[in-house]
């Protein structure tokens, strides 16, 4: 048990080590897309340990983000041990799940709240959904490597959610992967290579306005990629669980449906909403074109692995039919007058 625990220990360390650098990765790239690299760590810092300011930031840069990042591995190696230990404790008291699920939801709301605390000057060079989106690849990279090293806790806890997860990751690939080919290809044929994903990159990350022109960077292109696939994994993850849920209830399909539909036009609009210029520039048939490839691949593949659904959704159809058809076939309610009582007439 000693031994046992020990490992725990250890893997949480090492998994929360594999999250701080994650989180540290992802803002290091959206500072650099930004042009002001190591500005996010210099800037928590300084607001933290030294109650300065942003215009403060151009004195000792580096070292301000040495000190954070002490901090920040110092913080994800707690969290990792914490959240290994209540792992391992979920495994005897199944009570634990839900107190599993708060700390790790009150891990992806921690840092927002930090940030909002300590004042608009640092909430304005923090995006928001930059900080759930780093916290959310920490926490999966985090659970990846975890449960990686302890199987059997994984299968204990998870079961049958584990190919779940992995349908829908899957998925979420190939619907990425399908649409990132669509893209290049469009751009190699127009002689200019990840123009596409450098547009929508500038245009999220807000370096550039698409009528100012776009610098083509490595960092932009890397930035908008991870962003592009963990939309697409989440979306994946989410049609999985529907298709998993429809297997005892096949209406959930239409749920499903539903869903598909909606990420077809959420892209478009958040687009549109975010940069008309933008849209112009892609072309609106073109990101149409490369969701409606990618929601074939992803359904070509579902369907291969849910071929009975369909099936199941007539029976369950035709069961509510016959239920319906029972309810009106059903004797009209015995009157309530007393025996031997006349009707009254008005």
């Amino acid at each position: 048990m000693a031994h046992s625990r020990a490992r725990i220990i250890i893997d949480g360390a090492v998994a929360g080590i594999i999250g701080a650098i994650v989180v540290a990765v992802w803002f290091l790239i959206f500072d650099v897309i930004r042009g002001h690299a190591l500005e996010t760590p210099a800037l928590l810092a300084a607001t933290i340990l030294h109650g300065s300011h942003a215009h403060d930031l151009h004195h000792g840069l580096k070292l301000l983000a040495l000190e954070y990042s002490l901090i920040h591995f110092g913080a994800f190696i707690a969290f990792g041990i914490t959240g290994g230990l209540l792992l391992e404790a979920c495994e005897t008291e199944s009570s634990l799940v839900f107190s599993l699920a708060i700390f790790f939801v009150a891990f992806e709301v921690f840092f927002v709240a930090v940030v909002l605390f300590l004042g608009p000057n640092v909430a304005a060079e923090l995006t928001w959904w930059g900080i759930i989106v780093g916290n959310l690849l920490a926490t999966a990279a985090m659970l990846s490597y975890f449960l990686w090293r302890h199987p059997a806790l994984a299968r204990h806890l998870l079961g049958g959610w584990i190919a779940v997860a992995r349908e829908g990751v899957i998925a979420g690939l190939i619907g990425g992967i399908v649409v990132a080919i669509w893209f290049m290809g469009y751009d190699i044929a127009s002689g200019n290579l990840f123009h596409t994903p450098a547009i929508l990159g500038a245009m999220v990350f807000g370096s550039a306005n698409v009528t100012d022109g776009i610098q083509l960077t490595l960092p932009l292109v890397l930035g908008y990629s991870i962003l592009h696939f963990f939309a697409f994994v989440m979306f994946g993850l989410a049609l999985a669980t529907l298709l998993a849920s429809s297997e005892s209830e096949p209406f959930m399909v239409l749920a499903a449906l539903l869903l598909l539909a909606v990420f077809e036009v959420f892209f478009v609009g958040f687009v549109s909403l975010i940069d008309q210029s933008a849209l112009e520039a892609l072309g609106w048939w073109k990101i149409v074109a490369g969701n409606i490839l990618a929601l074939i691949a992803m359904a070509t593949y579902f369907i291969r692995g849910h071929r009975g659904l369909g099936v199941k959704l007539v029976e369950r159809w035709a069961m509510l039919d016959h239920e319906g058809a029972e309810m009106g076939d059903l004797p009209p309610a015995p009157s309530t007058r007393a025996p031997g009582s006349h009707p009254t007439h008005l």
